[in-house]
This record gives structure tokens, sequence and C-alpha cells, in this order.
């Protein structure tokens, strides 16, 4: 199915480019959350009429996302989970944990935002941990989870 992207789209394309994806990533994904358009002769008329007020918004989510990130970089988050006496921990800190841990420092970030390249964390120590908050926009901060007493 080929549609027309309303936005930049990791690994797929920019805003306005008109693509070639399977049937079912373009009906159950990009289209409901309206990342994309159906490819008619109509959608791309519609589109280019409104081509310069999707690239303004595009401009203003970039530049909102950039300045999150300037603070969020470097920041280290301090998580107090049980934990065994050899440092195990009893579960582990996920996505959810970070996002809470973050929303207690003033920072709303969505769950799906939160990359942990490891996995969940099961050891006590410092924890790369990265965020991505736009297509072009990540910032990295260190997960500190300490023993809770």
């Amino acid at each position: 199915m080929q549609v027309i992207l309303m936005e930049k789209v990791a690994n797929l394309g920019g805003l306005g480019d008109v693509v070639k994806v399977k049937n079912g990533y373009a009906r159950n994904y990009l289209i409901p959350s309206g990342k994309a358009k159906r490819a008619t002769p109509e959608n791309l008329k519609e589109f280019e009429a409104r081509r310069a007020e999707l690239e303004r918004i595009q401009a203003e989510t970039l530049a909102k996302a950039q300045e999150q990130a300037a603070r969020l970089d470097g920041l280290q988050l301090v998580v107090a989970q049980k934990a065994g006496v050899d440092g195990k921990l009893f579960g582990s800190v996920t996505n959810v944990d970070v996002r809470d841990a973050l929303k207690a420092k003033g920072f709303d970030v969505p769950k799906a935002a939160i990359r942990m390249p490891h996995g969940p964390i099961k050891q006590t120590g410092d924890h790369p941990v990265t965020v991505v908050l736009h297509t072009d926009v990540a910032a990295h901060i260190t997960v500190s989870v300490i023993p809770e007493t």
C-alpha cells in the first residue's frame, strides 16, 4: 500500500514522502496514529495545500524536543528497589519505574520513549538509559539503582 507520510517516521521517510509499506503496517499503525494517509490523488492535493502548516508544526515539535533533551541530557536518576546481599534486585527496574522517577523530577515523558539497551535493570549500580523524544532527538541519562532500606 502506498501512503503519504504526514510526519517523519524512523527508518521509513520524512514529511511528504510517498512510500510503499505493508498493508497491515499502514492500516494498523500509520493511518490510525495520524502518521500517514493513503496516497490517493485527493489526499496528495490536500497534503500539498497543508504542507507549509505541517512543516511548521514539525519544526515546533522538533524544537520542543531539543529543548527538553538539553535539560534531560546527563541527568542522574536514583531509584530505590529491594535487593539481596549480592546486589541482585528482587524484581527489576523497568521503563515505567524510570518514567515515574522522571515525572517526580518534573519531566513528562511517555514510557515508550524510554529505551533500555540491555532490557529491564536487575542489578544495583549505574545503568545508561536513552530517552528518545523525537525521531532525531535522544537524551542519555543514568539510572542509579540503590538497595531499598
